[in-house]
C-alpha cells in the first residue's frame, strides 16, 4: 500500500479550501491597496489586539485569521492549507471542515490572549510607561501595538488533524527529506511549545500550540457526542469501487471513473465487433455493475 501523500490539484479543490485561499489573497491585496492609496493600515483594525487594549474589538478573533504580515507569511500558510486541508475536507465534508478551521483559529487567538494576559499582568498593574529605545510610551499605547495576524493557528490545527488521520503518510520537508506525518506533527508541536517559552521573535508560537489543542479538543468532543464517530476515517463517498464496497476520496473517485469509462468503451467496441457473446464473464459482470450505477 502506498502511504505517500500527494496533494491534489487546484481544479478539484474542495469548496471551503478553495474559498479560504481566495479570501485570504483578497484580504492581502486589499491591505496592500489600502496602505498605498489611502495610508490605512487594515491590519491595525482587523488584526487581533490585546484584549485589554483600547483598539481591541471582539470581531478581531475572526478577522485576524485573514490578515498576513508579508507575502511569505501568506504563501506558507496558504500552501499548508492547500496541502493538508484539501484531503481533510474531502474526508470530513465542507461543513465539518469549516467549523474545525474556525474553532482552531479562534482557539489560537484565545490562547494568544491568555498568554499575553499572563505576560503583561505585572506591567499593567505596576507601570504607566514602557521604555522603547530612547523614548518611553504610555502602557495603553504599547498595548495597542500588540497585534496578532495570520491563519497559522488554524493551519496548525489542520496539520494536527492530518497527522492523526494519516499518521504514516510521508511528508517531504523542503521537498527532499521524507518524514511520517505523525512525527512531523509531534516535532512541530514541540518546537512551537519550546519556542513559545524561549524565543524573543514576533511569532505567536503559543497561538500555534493553541490551534492544535483546540483542534484536538474538538475532535475528541465529536467522538463523544456522536457515540464513537471516528474523524480519522474518511466519510462515505459518492462512489463505490466496482469490485467491492471500498469508499474513496474525490481524487481516487475521479481516477476510478476515468478508468471505468475507458474500460466500458473498450467493452462496447468489442460488442459492436463480435456481439455480446464475445465478452468474458468478467467483462459481462463489469458491464452489468456499470449499468446499475449509471
Amino acid at each position: 500500500m502506498d502511504n505517500q501523500f500527494r496533494p491534489q490539484g487546484f481544479s478539484i479543490l474542495p469548496t471551503v479550501v478553495k474559498n479560504l485561499l481566495i479570501i485570504n489573497v483578497i484580504f492581502f491585496l486589499a491591505t496592500w491597496a489600502a496602505e498605498v492609496a489611502w495610508h490605512i493600515d487594515l491590519a491595525d483594525y482587523l488584526g487581533l489586539h490585546y484584549i485589554g487594549a483600547s483598539d481591541f474589538r471582539p470581531f478581531q478573533f475572526v478577522t485576524y485569521m485573514f490578515m498576513h504580515g508579508s507575502f511569505a507569511h501568506l504563501f506558507f500558510n496558504m500552501f499548508a492549507l492547500w496541502m493538508f486541508g484539501n484531503s481533510i475536507e474531502n474526508a470530513w465534508g465542507p461543513k465539518r471542515f469549516l467549523l474545525f478551521y474556525f474553532v482552531c483559529g479562534i482557539g489560537a487567538g484565545l490562547t494568544q490572549e491568555l498568554v499575553q494576559y499572563i505576560q503583561l499582568h505585572d506591567l499593567i498593574q505596576n507601570y504607566q510607561y514602557v521604555k522603547m529605545g530612547a523614548r518611553s510610551i504610555p502602557v495603553g499605547d504599547y498595548l495597542n501595538m500588540l497585534t496578532t495576524v495570520g491563519a497559522s493557528g488554524a493551519v496548525y490545527g489542520i496539520l494536527l488533524a492530518f497527522g492523526m488521520m494519516w499518521p504514516d503518510s510521508r511528508i517531504y520537508i523542503y521537498f527532499a527529506i521524507p518524514i511520517k506525518a505523525k512525527w512531523f506533527v509531534i516535532i512541530y508541536g514541540i518546537i512551537e511549545l519550546f519556542s513559545g517559552f524561549s524565543s524573543i521573535d514576533n511569532v505567536a508560537h503559543f497561538a500555534h500550540v493553541g490551534g492544535m489543542l483546540f483542534g484536538l479538543g474538538l475532535i475528541l468532543y465529536w467522538r463523544y457526542k456522536y457515540n464513537g464517530w471516528n474523524p480519522f476515517k474518511s466519510r462515505k463517498n459518492k462512489y463505490n469501487d466496482t469490485y467491492g464496497n471500498t469508499y474513496k476520496n474525490d481524487w481516487d473517485y475521479n481516477k476510478q471513473r476515468t478508468d471505468d469509462d475507458r474500460k466500458t468503451d473498450e467493452i462496447l467496441d468489442k460488442i459492436s465487433k463480435g456481439g455480446y457473446d464475445s465478452l468474458t464473464q468478467e467483462e459481462k459482470e463489469f458491464l452489468f455493475k456499470q449499468s446499475k450505477k449509471n
